[in-house]
């Protein structure tokens, strides 16, 4: 009777030992599992991050773009402006030279 005793105690201990280990098995197995999940959300969201600075980028590029064009076609208005306003006062000012200049010559218009 004490053998059989001694024997279930044995056999219950290296059932518990099994049912240790198996647990032990499946906990590693878990943790692996969740890091490997863990990684490829990182993954996942280092690319999704990546995307968005590539299309953020885009956009502030095309925004600059359009307004570089804006401020350029302003300047070339202002230009133009400028010169059409100077090529108007041109004749009023060989005018006005050319009669200075024969009042200082002393010649009658």
């Amino acid at each position: 009777m004490k053998v059989e005793v001694l024997k279930r105690i044995k056999d219950t201990e290296q059932g518990y030992t099994a049912m240790i280990s198996e647990a032990k098995a499946a906990k590693e197995k878990r943790i692996a599992s969740a890091r490997l999940e863990a990684d490829n959300r990182v993954i996942r969201a280092e690319a999704e991050i990546e995307e968005f600075k590539k299309k953020r980028l885009a956009e502030a590029r095309s925004e600059i773009g359009r307004k570089r064009e804006a401020i350029q076609r302003k300047g070339e208005e202002h230009a133009t402006a400028l010169k059409n306003r100077g090529k108007s006062n041109l004749d009023r000012s060989v005018a006005f030279l050319v009669k200075r200049f024969r009042e200082q010559l002393h010649v009658p218009a």
